[in-house]
């Protein structure tokens, strides 16, 4: 199976040299690879560049985006900037940050992942961080959830779910359309990524109410979003956090901000996350 690779680059130069030596490493390797440099004012393009030079799978695109650094959008932007540049000619998509250090066997164990079962429309491993010069498990991380660090699409779901939302949550909606549409979503634990820059790292007191409203926008109403803010504050160990997605939820709810979803799909969604909350609840009591 063919995958092309597309990398949002804002300000790497720390890290990007490092996300496409482990690229270039792989058992498998990508039939493309574009980099979008986001506005960087840094050395992320000239770095790039010397890799295309050497590498003519790997192309530079450049956009100039808003540099203030709000979640989703501004991702999602760059990574169509990239898409727009590729061909159809593909049977995977990877959306990938520009912070990772991915393992050699990663997109081998990918392709087998589609390849085992043709209702697999998504797939990817785990998020590590280095904590005093361990790797260890980032805490965000779900068993369930494939991070928006590094997601693998099929070609026919990436498609069928209107490919990526510019806006935050992207990377949940996505798969709840994608099991909306019949398709399963699989993660694989001995794919273990090493992930270079903790997440939310630049993100503002903004950035933290857009959580809120991608509550809203995702169709959750008000209690799977009260239980879901509080779950993500407890897991980022500031619970202040849950005042912040309330208010980001109510200021959308008021302003009438439009759904990145159908009505259908809202109401598929609440049902498959309430399910989820009552499945952990009887789990935990037994």
């Amino acid at each position: 199976m063919k995958y092309y690779v597309v990398i949002p680059a804002h300000n790497e130069e720390a890290f990007i040299g490092l996300t496409l030596e482990s690229i270039l490493a792989q058992t498998i390797l990508p039939k493309k690879v574009v980099v979008v440099n986001d506005n960087s004012i840094d050395q992320t393009p000239e770095i790039v560049s010397r890799f295309a030079e050497q590498y003519p799978f790997i192309t530079l695109v450049n956009s100039v985006s808003d540099a203030v650094h709000l979640p989703g959008s501004k991702v999602i932007r760059a990574f169509e900037k990239g898409y727009e540049t590729l061909n159809e000619n593909y049977d995977i998509i990877v959306k990938l940050d520009a912070d990772l250090i991915l393992p050699e066997n990663y997109f081998e164990m990918v392709i087998a992942a589609f390849e085992s079962d043709p209702k697999v429309g998504m797939t990817g491993g785990f998020a590590y961080i280095e904590r005093n010069g361990e790797w260890i498990l980032e805490n965000l991380t779900d068993k369930d959830h494939i991070r928006g660090a590094f997601k693998a699409y099929r070609k026919e779901c990436f498609l069928q779910i209107g490919k990526l939302k510019p806006a935050m949550g992207w990377d949940t909606v996505d798969e709840l359309l994608a099991k909306f549409y019949g398709w399963k979503v699989v993660t694989n634990t001995s794919l273990k990524v090493k992930h270079l820059k903790p997440t939310g790292a630049n993100y503002n007191k903004a950035a933290r109410y857009k959580q809120g409203e991608a509550f809203y926008t995702l169709g959750y109403g008000f209690l799977i979003t009260a239980i879901a803010s509080a779950k993500l504050a407890v897991m980022k160990k500031k619970p202040l956090l849950f005042v912040d997605y309330i208010m980001g939820f109510m200021k959308a709810k008021t302003a009438g901000k439009p759904l990145l979803i159908t009505p259908e799909q809202a109401r598929f969604i609440r049902r498959y996350r309430l399910d989820k909350m009552r499945q952990k609840l009887s789990g935990k009591a037994t």
